[in-house]
């Protein structure tokens, strides 16, 4: 089974009956991933999240520290709203009023659900391109 898949069925339980998910990705907070190659402090003040995209909103859920799995689900935000541009093998994102960092393995995530938020007339920050396989 796919990290994705993993994602999307460990998540399932705390979402609403019916959620399909569309898009899963995990992303943490804390000082850039970087800093990680410095010092190994810095995994004292990372925080984990996995971001679910469904086809009626976007459900942000607290992860364990040692493995991806979902704890609770923290907040629940409109599906128009604009989760990228991300890019570099770290992109910021900007979620909850706080600084987001996404590994490019899920970059593809984020701008599948950004073309799936213009869809449906969420105002773009930037045009964004189709997602590609």
């Amino acid at each position: 089974m796919a990290l994705r898949d993993k994602l999307a069925t460990r998540s399932q339980p705390l979402l609403p009956p019916g959620s399909r998910i569309r898009q899963t990705f995990v992303c943490q907070t804390g000082p850039s991933p970087w800093m990680f190659l410095i010092t190994y402090i810095v995994f004292f003040f990372i925080k984990y999240r996995i971001v679910c995209v469904t086809e009626d909103a976007i459900y942000v859920l607290r992860a364990g520290k040692f493995s991806v799995r979902p704890k609770e689900l923290i907040a629940t935000l409109p599906r128009r709203t604009q989760l990228g541009p991300v890019s570099g093998m770290w992109g910021k994102l900007d979620l909850l009023g706080e600084r987001h960092w996404v590994h490019k393995r899920f970059h593809k995530d984020i701008t599948a659900a950004d073309y799936e938020a213009a869809q449906f007339g969420a105002p773009a920050q930037a045009p964004v391109p189709p997602p590609q396989a």
